[in-house]
């Protein structure tokens, strides 16, 4: 049975084959071609930074009801860079997260890796081991005829894409570059339809669309029959014109997504050219629950707890 790697600084991995492995990338970016792209579109110089740091500082200190760890650079930069920078926006952004996650604990609440175990080792939601052309990190849902609502509950499922996703919003290179999703429909069924409900289709498009500290560059549905058409129309009276645009749908055309995907990051599966062997999607869990500690101390940030 596969298991997890460790690096020579004791970092977990997961081997895929020789040549490729999945991990996570907290390390700062320090080469010229990633600097001169944070420059140009997010504004990131040193003096724009530090200006930056400085105001939203002071407006966290002003909101005292607000617990977040106000010393900590890279926990301020992590929404500073999708707000490129400007701390009126930045400070507006970290509102609607903390308020977004009071208002709705039944799906926020403890978000641990190893609560939602299940879900990962279903094999739904996992990360391709190459990022993009852009540089951007690729998450797959799978989310059609794998994803069994009798052992996997909706919200169990959305738990899950926050975790993982909250991974990507500690990366700095995803802070700079972004994130696409692939979510592959494949087999959906009118079952799996009639778990979801108007009401939560509005929370998860406005975490989407209103909360998240990430660049979502694109959602690729693939696999997508008529059926996903019902699913659709719950979720699409909530959609900003915004995320309907970086939304496509590609259905079994391969050379569509590849006209949006560099076809040397996917699988052949995706119509793509990357010869990398599946490797075992439970070790995703595995991987996010190696940082059970970081997971601990953001779900201590926020607002008090509604009563």
């Amino acid at each position: 049975m596969d298991s997890l790697k460790f690096d020579e600084n004791n970092h977990p991995y997961i081997e895929v084959g020789k040549d490729y492995c999945v991990r996570l990338e907290n390390e700062e970016y320090t080469d010229a071609k990633s600097k001169e792209k944070a420059a140009r579109e997010l504004r990131e110089t040193p003096d724009v930074v530090s200006e930056a740091l400085k105001s939203l500082r002071a407006r966290l200190q002003e909101e005292k009801s607000l617990c977040v760890p106000i010393e900590d650079d890279s926990f301020l930069l992590k929404f500073l860079r999708p707000c490129k920078y400007y701390p009126d926006s930045t400070f507006a952004l970290m509102q609607r997260y903390y308020q977004f996650k009071q208002k709705n604990s039944e799906v926020c609440a403890d978000l641990l890796p190893n609560t939602v175990k299940h879900v990962y080792d279903e094999g739904l939601i996992y990360f391709q081991p190459l990022r993009d052309q852009h540089g951007c990190r690729i998450v797959v849902l799978e989310v059609g005829k794998k994803w069994k609502p009798s052992k996997v509950s909706l919200n169990d499922l959305f738990r899950a894409v926050q975790i993982a996703l909250e991974a990507g919003m500690a990366e700095p290179r995803t802070q700079l570059n972004g994130a696409i999703v692939i979510m592959d429909m494949d087999s959906l069924s009118l079952s799996q339809i009639m778990q979801f409900r108007p009401r939560f289709a509005a929370m998860v498009v406005e975490w989407i669309q209103e909360c998240t500290a990430l660049r979502l560059k694109a959602v690729h549905i693939v696999n997508n029959s008529y059926l996903f058409n019902m699913l659709f129309t719950i979720f699409k009276p909530f959609l900003s014109d915004k995320l309907k645009n970086r939304i496509v749908f590609h259905n079994r055309d391969w050379a569509s997504l590849t006209s949006y995907v560099d076809p040397g990051c996917l699988r052949p599966n995706y119509g793509g050219t990357l010869e990398a062997p599946e490797y075992d999607r439970r070790l995703i869990g595995d991987l996010l629950s190696q940082y059970h500690k970081e997971y601990e101390d953001a779900n201590s940030y926020g607002y008090p707890k509604e009563v």
